[in-house]
This record gives structure tokens, C-alpha cells and sequence, in this order.
């Protein structure tokens, strides 16, 4: 795998815990792993249906007829 050995893994593993620290680093791998997969089901052309959040009016004390 373009000549890296274990010593350049484990040296490229710790450069991305201190660059991202160890809290984000599920984020990341769930986030890649995400988009990922819909990039997958996109060349595939399954098109299911995208799950979104419903939109929550903001609310105001401005009264909006004047």
C-alpha cells in the first residue's frame, strides 16, 4: 500500500490525533462515512429518499404586520 509501513501509519495516526484531537475523531470517520456511502448510492442511482430535519419557524416578538 504505496510502501507505508507500520512505523509511517502510526506516525500519520498520531499527526491526525493532535491535529483533530480524540473528541472529533468519531465526528470525522461518521461524517466520511456518511458521505461515503450517499456517494456510493448515487453512482448506483438509488435515489432514496433524504431524511430531513423539519424546518422550526423562529420565533419573534416583533409583531410581523407592521
Amino acid at each position: 500500500m504505496f510502501g507505508l509501513g507500520t512505523t509511517e501509519l502510526l506516525i500519520i495516526l498520531a499527526m491526525v490525533l493532535v491535529v483533530f484531537g480524540a473528541k472529533k475523531l468519531p465526528e470525522l470517520g461518521k461524517g466520511l462515512g456518511t458521505g461515503l456511502r450517499s456517494f456510493r448510492d448515487g453512482l448506483k442511482g438509488e435515489n432514496a429518499p433524504i431524511e430531513e430535519e423539519p424546518v422550526k419557524a423562529i420565533e419573534t416578538d416583533a409583531d410581523p404586520e407592521k
